[in-house]
This record gives C-alpha cells, sequence and structure tokens, in this order.
C-alpha cells in the first residue's frame, strides 16, 4: 500500500528468513543473486526495502543490483514529501528528508546519476543531496528555528481554546483507518478523504455540536504506522502535541482491516510515547462497519472491548451513540461544582471563572458560593471548599 499510495507498479515481491540482517547487503549472497535475476525478468527499475538500510547497505546494493535501491524510511518521506500542503508541514517534511539524508551523502556520486525523477526524490532534491554537509546542517539548523517558532504560534492557539473553555476532541489512529472521514461526518465539513495511507498530514481542526447542543472541537491528526520513521517522529512533534493536548481522545480503528489488532497496539505504542497518560482518555471507536458481514453482531469484540463505539462513518451509522458517549466523557471531566470560598481565595474564584462555565455566583457576609462546571485538575483542588446539598 505503501508503494501504491507513493505511485509505484509493484510487480513481483522478495521475501528471506534470516536470523539477523546481513551488515553489507541486508540480504544474504544467495538471496541478492536470487534478487537480481528477478529484476531482470520483471524489467524492474526500482526495489524497495521495507526496514530502514544503512548508507553502506544501500551503496552495495546500488553497486551490486545496478538498480535504484530505496528503504521504507525513503519511501514514507517521499509520501510525506506529496501529502504537505501547509508551510509547517512542507518545513517538518523537509526537516526530516535533510535529517536522513545527511549521513548518506558519502558515496551517493553513482545514485545521484540514476536520481533524476521519481519515488524517493521529491521534497529537497537533487541539488540539495550535491551539497556539502556543513551547508545541510545549517539549513537543518534553520528549519528547526522555524518550525519552534510555527510550535509557539501553534501552543498560543491552544492556550486560546483552553482560555475558552472549549472541549477538544482528538481523533488518531492508524493511517487509512477513516479519522478524516469520520471528522467530516461530526461536524459537517469537507476535508479531505481518500483511500490512500497519509492522506491527511496537516491538522485541522473543526467546530461540531453533539446532541445537547454543547459546542465541541474536533481535531484531526496525521495517522501512524508500523516502523514509522524517528525523523519523522521528530519532526512533526508539533503535530504530534495536538494528540496530547484533547480531552478526549478517539481512537479509530479499521475493523475491515485484517490486522487491526496489531493496527491497535501499534497505536497505542506512539502514543504512550507522546503522552503517557492517553489511555484514560481513550476511546475506541471501531469503523468501516458497513464492510464487514451484516449479519455480524460483534459479540466477541464487544467482550474484548466492552467499552468500544462501532460506526460507519462514510455511512454515517452510529453515530449518535458516538455524540452520546462524547457527551458523557465531557461532563465525567468537567463535573457541576458547588463550592464555598472564603474572599481569602480570590485567586481560585479567577480560575473558575477563566477556565471553568460559572452557573451562578452569589456573595455572602463570610464567603462566596460558586456552581460551576470544571476540568478535573481543577474540581481536585476545590474539593476542599465542595458544598454537598
Amino acid at each position: 500500500m505503501l508503494a501504491d499510495t507513493a505511485g509505484a507498479e509493484v510487480v513481483a515481491r522478495l521475501l528471506q528468513a534470516k536470523d539477523a540482517p546481513d551488515n553489507a547487503y541486508y540480504l544474504g549472497k544467495g538471496k541478492a543473486e536470487e534478487l537480481v535475476n528477478l529484476i531482470e525478468h520483471m524489467d524492474a527499475d526500482l526495489v524497495i526495502f521495507d526496514n530502514e538500510l544503512s548508507p553502506t547497505q544501500i551503496r552495495n546494493l546500488d553497486r551490486v543490483l545496478d538498480i535504484k535501491v530505496i528503504d521504507r524510511t525513503a519511501l514514507i518521506l517521499d509520501i510525506f514529501a506529496r501529502r504537505a500542503l501547509s508551510k509547517e508541514g512542507k518545513l517538518q517534511v523537509e526537516l526530516a528528508q535533510l535529517q536522513y539524508m545527511l549521513p548518506r551523502l558519502i558515496g551517493l556520486g553513482k545514485q545521484l546519476s540514476r536520481l533524476g525523477g521519481g519515488i524517493g526524490t521529491r521534497g529537497p532534491g537533487e541539488t540539495q543531496l550535491e551539497v556539502d554537509r556543513r551547508v545541510i546542517r545549517r539549513k537543518i539548523s534553520d528549519l528547526k528555528q522555524e518550525i519552534t517558532a510555527l510550535r509557539k504560534h501553534r501552543r498560543l492557539h491552544r492556550q486560546r481554546r483552553q482560555r475558552n473553555r472549549c472541549f477538544m476532541v482528538s481523533l488518531v489512529g492508524y493511517t487509512n483507518a477513516g479519522k478524516s472521514t469520520l471528522l467530516n461526518a461530526l461536524t459537517g465539513s469537507t476535508l479531505y478523504t481518500e483511500d490512500k495511507l497519509f492522506a491527511t498530514l496537516d491538522p485541522a481542526v473543526r467546530r461540531g455540536k453533539l446532541e445537547g447542543g454543547q459546542e465541541v472541537l474536533f481535531t484531526d491528526t496525521v495517522g501512524f504506522i508500523e516502523k514509522l520513521p524517528k525523523q519523522l517522529v521528530t519532526a512533526f512533534q508539533a503535530t504530534l502535541e495536538e494528540i496530547a493536548a484533547g480531552d478526549l481522545l478517539l481512537h479509530v480503528v479499521d475493523l475491515s482491516h485484517p490486522d487491526y489488532h496489531n493496527q491497535i497496539a501499534i497505536v497505542h505504542d506512539h502514543l504512550q510515547k507522546i503522552d503517557p497518560g492517553f489511555i484514560e482518555k481513550e476511546q475506541l471507536i471501531f469503523n468501516k462497519i458497513d464492510l464487514v458481514e451484516k449479519s455480524n453482531d460483534f459479540a466477541y469484540l464487544k467482550r474484548e472491548f466492552p467499552d468500544a463505539l462501532f460506526v460507519s462513518a462514510i455511512k454515517k451509522e452510529g453515530l449518535t451513540e458516538l455524540n452520546i458517549r462524547i457527551s458523557y466523557c465531557m461532563s465525567r471531566q468537567k463535573p457541576l461544582l458547588k463550592v464555598e470560598l472564603p474572599y481569602s481565595a480570590g485567586k481560585l474564584l479567577s480560575e473558575i471563572q477563566e477556565q471553568g462555565e460559572v452557573k451562578s455566583i452569589k456573595y455572602t457576609e463570610k464567603s462566596i458560593i460558586v456552581e460551576a462546571t470544571v476540568d478535573g485538575r481543577l474540581a481536585a483542588r476545590l474539593s476542599e471548599y465542595s458544598i454537598r446539598d
């Protein structure tokens, strides 16, 4: 699917069972010879390895196979270079590509003569590869500074949303699970969707209304994938921070995918690295139920994932139950409290007014009685002033 998304036509596959990759060629000698024959037979013009290759392995393979060789990381970076539309997305992709290229500059002369165009050459391009390391490092430094500035700008936007008491729902999941389609269904927006990997790279924030009329902000983020290149994780840190900022994480799973269990585990692993407390905010959503056998009542999954919901974003099935669940999570995270504050606790009153939603406020001779909805952290600090009716 990665190759297809990048525009390549897969004409053959080659597998090898081996205890450890060969340091020089990744493949064993016999398997490399088999690959040479396969290339000639299929008239192929590109070989993609489904793991990251070392600079030495790429140079050796290029010499032996006499054909352009790229690894999984280069392929994913190529797709990201195609998909990035915003200034921030393009900067992040360029940074990731330059970080990947830097240790691979030595000995690329022969490969450079073959680059020409196509998969693995988008982004900074051939001319960037020909400059020396010092210039590349300077460019990386400049990109990091620009991304840091954009990161601060994004942080200010998040703080403004928090001050405006907006409940944030982040859609997360494996790439191509249907996150953008679900966001469109929940908000009535028209985000770009396609049955391809990484259709969405740039974070999108849309406003939506729940069944009870409450307004919520939904955030769509870049999808995860197995063996996501470390360069991308680093470069897209600002984008991934949008996930941690969410009050609720809707973990969207493609139920029609034969390996969805493994995809759930991969997403959990990524989320754990971004926000160790993600599990407390996660709501599992099994999407694409329209592509599964209609007679399936999902009883086996309900036993394994008792709190999960089942929807079809494209058919808009199960969205009422999802809206109700979001409303419930919203009320649970922002409980309605009634507190009696002494006049000396003016700072707490200010926090309630800034961060919560005040229902009523009454000034008495000795105290201030406030009824408001606040988030869990502020509720814990106000517990000693709580009034029980």
